[in-house]
């Protein structure tokens, strides 16, 4: 027997839905503050938390923090709740603490009289100590507030500030503009004939970040260094101060012959280093043919560790987890890259990046989120900070929007005893139900849904459990929703979908690739260029009779809008019903409110037309 459940039509009422699951928020950030000392000797701790929410009315993700405290007595929480409502973060793109939480310092971003302006705020306990206009100081070009390169860390000692910045350019002029005869001054400050200039950038969400620079302000004396010495082949980020703060250790990454986009990509040629603050040396503490992002410095100031995998190959590929020690100057392997999963079912290291902190409080112990195959359906659970062995931490579901929990790790080797208080509790969509796909399954009785197949994942990339705005909608409209590659092959026995029943099967932002490795030193044979043509979409593209969506970000520097257009071209020429959306400012993510809101709701109208549903 079986039933088939009916699928919300209606426009409104699907954007009504949309609406309603906007109003989850995301946890993005969260520091534990120091510990206070109450008159009465119990201890507590404030828990910061920053989280973004959607905000269709004003088009835009808005971002907020709200604080919570902690009673603990170093092992267990006692007693922990909220301080205060939420609050907005406007113009922020970067904030820290200082080490002993009497400081603070604030990136800000403002628009005065048309011009954006970048401020550099420091704050002491109830007041702001300092402002510096780092535009009208000009020592560098703007900061970078991005996870790739950038970073705002205050020394050990707390009198000076280490950030990432663009590299100063100098002025350029025509040759027929200015006549600087007399004046050699203003001569030596000019570049004739430059001004076109092509000046490289790092692609996708890294666009007109081109050449960074560590740059040091001294917080006594209001003055900013741009550091020298780094070598000219390299572009600097993810840096922090070296034990003592004798120097600054940081990741570079090789721009010749040219740059090769990071995004989505962390198997570019890179290495860590370590540039001495009086000698101005650098040095290169790991291997020169491999990546590495993420290094950590241990809480005893001894040890560095980082991930590193190979160059080319899958973009986001298993990582080894290395660690540099400070003193001896050698590097071991922590956990090496694993080829075939093991027995206890751990597969590897599959994570872009740590998470800002990540020891334990003796130095002995790393933890990470990577993921993982699903056993349970606790979905997935985010490490967003650990300090002092108090670890907060974010956990979703597919039919669960995020929560906040925090907890202590436990001793070593009691791991599993490991005990959780929720700060911020979310309840689960309760018509929504979710399963991974492990083995064949017979079920004489079931509901039939229309489904929708997301094939995207390995081996560049992996989907997890958690919650996702757009499969939730779904869902709560009456499909099913398949993730993963591996699903996809066992479809034909997933009890849901029958092999004669595929009226109603849709495919989600489909990839194709022809499987060469890529070198910047070897040219393309004819050879290769004819498999790569045999493999491409356009070639196959008489065969199409599904019809096609089309979404195509204006500034996707990832994948060439231009081929989405040629092909959109084609399909039309060939009468196959198309429909291209191009989304201005957005980039090959369209993760821009007013991109992803429309994008989501013309693929629900188009697959709900198409299918007869």
């Amino acid at each position: 027997a079986e039933r088939r459940l009916l699928v919300l039509r209606e426009a409104a009422e699907i954007a009504q839905l949309y609406r309603d699951q906007c109003r989850f928020p995301a946890l993005c950030r969260a520091d534990v503050g120091p510990v206070i000392t109450s008159r009465y000797g119990g201890q507590y701790g404030n828990i910061y938390t920053e989280w973004t929410q959607r905000d269709l009315e004003r088009n835009e993700n808005v971002k907020f923090c709200r604080q919570y405290i902690v009673f603990h007595d170093d092992k267990s929480v006692v007693y922990s709740g909220p301080s205060g409502n939420c609050t907005e973060i406007k113009g922020e793109l970067l904030s820290v603490d200082s080490p002993s939480g009497d400081m603070k310092a604030v990136l800000r971003e403002s628009t005065i009289k048309g011009e954006d302006k970048q401020f550099l705020e420091i704050w002491h306990k109830n007041r702001k100590l300092k402002c510096l206009n780092l535009t009208t100081l000009s020592k560098h070009g703007k900061v970078y507030e991005d996870e790739q390169f950038g970073c705002m860390v205050w020394s050990h000692s707390e009198t000076h500030l280490l950030y990432v910045a663009e590299k100063k350019r100098p002025k350029t002029e025509s040759y027929f503009q200015f006549d600087c005869v007399g004046n050699d001054y203003v001569c030596m400050c000019l570049w004739q004939g430059q001004q076109f200039e092509y000046y490289e950038d790092w692609g996708e969400a890294l666009v007109n970040k081109s050449s960074p620079v560590l740059c040091v302000l001294d917080i006594e004396g209001s003055n900013i260094t741009v550091l020298e010495g780094i070598p000219t082949n390299i572009s600097p980020g993810q840096a922090f101060w070296a034990p003592n703060d004798t120097g600054l250790v940081f990741v570079g990454w090789w721009h010749e012959p040219f740059r090769l986009g990071l995004k989505y990509c962390a198997n570019r040629r890179s290495s860590l280093f370590y540039v001495d603050l009086a000698s101005g040396k650098c040095e290169q503490l790991s291997s020169n043919s491999s990546a590495v992002c993420s290094p950590r410095l241990s809480p005893d100031l001894c040890r560095i560790v980082y991930m590193e995998c190979g160059i080319f190959g899958p973009h986001q590929q298993c990582n080894r987890l290395c660690m540099y020690d400070w003193y001896t100057k050698q590097t071991s392997v922590v956990v090496d890259v694993v080829q075939r999963a093991r027995e206890d079912g751990f597969t590897g290291i599959y994570s872009s990046m740590l998470s800002p902190r990540c020891w334990s409080a003796d130095s002995q112990r790393v933890l990470m989120s990577c993921a993982q195959r699903c056993q349970s359906e606790e979905g997935s659970w985010n490490l967003l900070n650990i300090h002092r062995d108090l670890m907060v931490v974010s956990c979703s579901s597919p039919n669960c929007p995020p929560d906040l929990r925090v907890g202590f790790l436990p001793e070593k080797g009691s791991e599993s005893k490991m005990s959780w208080v929720t700060l911020e509790e979310t309840q689960p969509q309760e018509d929504i139900s979710w399963q991974t796909l492990n083995f064949m399954t017979v079920h004489i009785q079931y509901v039939k849904l229309p489904l929708i197949v997301m094939p995207h994942g390995g081996p560049h990339s992996v989907l997890v459990s958690e919650w996702f705005l757009s499969t939730a909608v779904l869902c709560k409209m009456g499909f099913s929703v398949l993730l993963g590659e591996e699903q996809l092959q066992c479809l034909p026995y997933t009890p849901q979908v029958c092999p004669s029943d595929t009226r109603f099967v849709c495919v989600f932002r489909c990839v194709v690739e022809a499987g060469y490795e890529y070198n910047t030193d070897i040219h393309l044979e004819p050879a290769i260029l004819e498999q790569m043509l045999n493999k491409s979409p356009i070639k196959h593209v008489s065969k199409v009779k599904t019809p096609v969506l089309l979404m195509l970000g204006e500034d996707d520097k990832r994948v060439p809008n231009k081929q989405g257009i040629e092909y959109y071209r084609a399909l039309k020429a060939l009468q196959v019903p198309v429909r291209l959306l191009w989304y201005p400012g957005n980039n090959h993510s369209l993760s821009k409110v007013d991109a992803e809101s429309d994008g989501f709701m013309n693929a629900a109208l188009w697959i709900i037309q198409h299918l007869s549903l």
